[in-house]
């Protein structure tokens, strides 16, 4: 995954609260083998149910930043819910509260969640629906967002552990290539007869 320093630009309001992964991606669209593919799918249930959908709507295009209700990404373990949202081009969502797994595998896949107070992300949504072209900035490094120009910032915790995979671009295989060496002389001392892991 590509390392997460700082993310800038354009956001998208949507003001629903307990949003889960199968409103976020609808069960019918994990018979899919690839990771990739899934922006399609993204909301797809209420994207055609109502044509006036934040996501159908022309100043939504480009956004980076998804700010949402608190709850989101609650219910069943799917990574595809995460998927879903990075291929839409998402690069962070901004939430009082999130599922705990939905929390875990978005820092494992790039997606970083800002967990940001109520009343901060409620007036975030309102100056955003006032204005879509807001900026809103996100630095993981030093754990900050702020929409300037509508006066808004808040500070969002991150354990060290999340901001270190999320700055230096680390999934579970990065994190384990960290010590390929290890692992290279580890399976050279290995009987033949065992089985290998080839790391080359």
């Amino acid at each position: 995954m590509q390392p997460i320093r700082g993310i800038s630009g354009k956001a998208v309001a949507l003001d629903r609260s307990d949003i889960d992964t199968d409103q976020i991606i609808p069960a019918s669209w994990l018979k899919r083998v690839e990771r990739t593919g899934f922006g399609v799918g993204l909301f797809s249930a209420w994207r055609e149910s109502d044509p006036d959908f934040v996501l159908n709507r022309p100043e939504s295009a480009g956004a980076k930043i998804l700010v949402t209700g608190p709850n989101f990404g609650i219910g069943s373990s799917r990574e595809h819910a995460v998927w879903a949202l990075t291929d839409y081009g998402f690069q962070a969502v901004v939430s009082p509260r999130f599922g705990d797994i939905f929390r875990t595998n978005a820092t494992k896949t790039g997606l970083a969640p800002v967990v940001a107070p109520a009343e901060f992300c409620d007036a975030l949504m309102r100056a955003i629906e006032q204005n879509p072209d807001l900026e809103v900035n996100i630095d993981i490094g030093e754990g900050w967002i702020a929409a300037p120009s509508a006066g808004l910032e808040a500070e969002f915790p991150l354990d060290e552990f999340t901001r270190y995979r999320l700055l230096e671009g680390l999934d579970d295989i990065g994190l384990s290539l960290r010590h390929e060496d290890k692992i290279a002389a580890y399976e050279a001392r290995r009987p033949a007869w065992m089985p290998r892991v080839d790391v080359g």
